[in-house]
């Protein structure tokens, strides 16, 4: 076995063969299985407990929707398919060995605490069956033992398919993403006659007062379109304009496969994430539960099915996250086999799952996930497609033999903290109390989200790379070699 498992290929370090390509139905299937998942349920819950009006969920899920599907066919896949490399070595390429390091530690981090998340998400169901507890969300209640062996055995399935590869997860959510996406259907379907919906005429006149309230629970800020928008585009923003999915994408026959993630963002984030804050409105409505668990509201909803499709949903999403996560820590461990590093990452990511306040705070998670890889891919993206046209050198790091770049060092750094600093002001106490009174009114009157700052942030990165980049090759070619 262990031969075979180190025989176990993914061209971690080189590009993928020709002969290894995938089309149309292999990245139909893996976004459909990856985005119509378990996080659709905690999404779900966090819409409705923001209060999103139904208008603002239907236009906000569409406009974010289409520019998700946009970053990926126009950002991410053609950087897939020219290099056909890992975003690990290319970043090595673009900003040296000890970016790479810093960039594949902190991601295989947040990427473990992801797939923890769906972990849980799927132990939820399982435990009905069984009469196993569910934790509550608040941090104070942690799972007992049962629950932490469902969880231990959830993992281990996971680890399991993450290990065999591309080819095998893809498999996976091909066969499960057309199952996934009718009991998400039949989910939402199934619940409007408990809360007294028969007819479409029904649904136009009660809905608005039974299902899209648009007034947030206890405790709750109030989401507006703006936030469908910024969650819906960016929630992904580190796989697309961060470049972490041309990792997926470098097995791609074309460019053009990019546009296979409308099916991931049009059936998962936007009829997953309607069907998800339905069955969220009756639920709440008929028990008056706030502890809304997703195997709960999939078994109160669609019965054994819908409690499956939370398990299953939850393994499609948490695979390829945890299959990244064992080629960011090839990085680090480059004489560990990748079977074996992945395993290692799948025991963090069981332990995540046995943490609440994980799934508690993802939408945070995700939000500062994007702020701090973003930047990273507006270095590939700047290298490969806009340096040509600037007649600059591209893998300049590479091409010199630099451990640093220190271009990219800065502008990281400065574009990071310019970004956040527009969000700690008014919503960490520390600088909150720093910023009291001391800010000149125009900087002081901007309030922002997290996911707001994701854009203008890829912006500024851009132009301080082109600008730092730009001094130092000039004064790398005027003192002959040193940078």
């Amino acid at each position: 076995m262990i031969e075979r498992l180190d025989a176990l290929y993914e061209y971690d370090r080189e590009p993928v063969s020709e002969k290894k390509l995938h089309g149309w139905k292999t990245f139909i299937g893996m976004f459909s299985g990856e985005h119509v998942a378990g996080t659709e349920f905690v999404l779900g819950f966090l819409l409705f407990r923001h209060g999103v009006s139904g208008q603002d969920l239907i236009w906000g899920l569409l406009i974010g929707n289409i520019l998700a599907v946009l970053s990926w066919a126009f950002f991410c896949a053609p950087v897939g398919v020219k290099t056909r490399l890992t975003i690990y070595w290319l970043i090595k390429k673009v900003c040296g060995s000890y970016i790479t390091i810093i960039y594949s530690a902190l991601y295989a981090i947040v990427l473990c605490l992801l797939a923890g998340a769906m972990v849980y998400v799927a132990v939820t169901s399982i435990a009905i069956p069984f009469g196993v507890e569910n934790p509550h969300y608040p941090v104070d209640v942690l799972p007992g033992l049962p629950w932490i062996l469902i969880a231990i055995f959830v993992g281990a399935v996971i680890s399991v398919i993450a290990v065999l590869g591309f080819e095998k997860m893809a498999h996976f959510a091909k066969v499960c993403a057309p199952w996934m996406a009718f009991i998400f259907l039949a989910c939402a379907i199934a619940v409007l006659p408990r809360i007294q919906i028969h007819s479409w005429a029904d649904f136009w006149n009660k809905a608005p007062v039974e299902i899209f309230r648009g007034v947030p629970m206890e405790g709750f800020s109030k989401y507006t379109i703006w936030h469908v928008i910024g969650l819906a585009w960016l929630c992904n923003a580190p796989q697309h304009i961060g470049m972490s999915d041309i990792t997926v994408f470098r097995y791609a026959k074309n460019w053009k496969l990019g546009f296979a993630s409308a099916f991931g963002m049009f059936i998962g984030h936007f009829g997953a994430w309607i069907a998800s804050y339905i069955m969220v409105a009756a639920y709440y409505s008929l028990t008056g539960n706030a502890n809304l668990q997703p195997g709960d509201v999939a078994y109160f909803a669609a019965g054994l099915a819908g409690a499956i499709c939370v398990i299953v949903a939850g393994w499609t999403t948490a695979n390829p996250t945890l299959y990244r996560v064992g080629l960011a820590l090839q990085v680090l461990t480059p004489n560990w086999k990748r079977w074996k590093i992945t395993f290692v990452a799948g025991f963090f990511m069981i332990v995540a799952a046995c943490i609440p306040a994980v799934v508690h705070n993802l939408d945070r998670i995700v939000a500062y996930n994007g702020i701090v890889f973003v930047p990273l891919g507006a270095f590939i993206f700047v290298d490969l497609w806009i340096f040509p046209k600037l007649k600059m050198s591209t893998y300049f790091a590479e091409k010199k033999g630099l451990p640093l770049s220190w271009p990219s060092l800065l502008a990281w750094v400065f574009s990071f903290l310019i970004c956040f600093f527009f969000y700690a002001k008014d919503n960490i106490d520390i600088f909150v109390t720093m910023c009291q009174g001391n800010l000149p009114r125009w900087i002081a009157n901007i309030k922002t989200d997290l996911m707001y700052l994701l854009a203008p942030e890829w912006i500024l990165a851009v132009l301080f790379y082109i600008g730092f980049s730009y001094i130092q090759q000039n004064n790398f070619n005027r003192k002959g070699g040193r940078a």
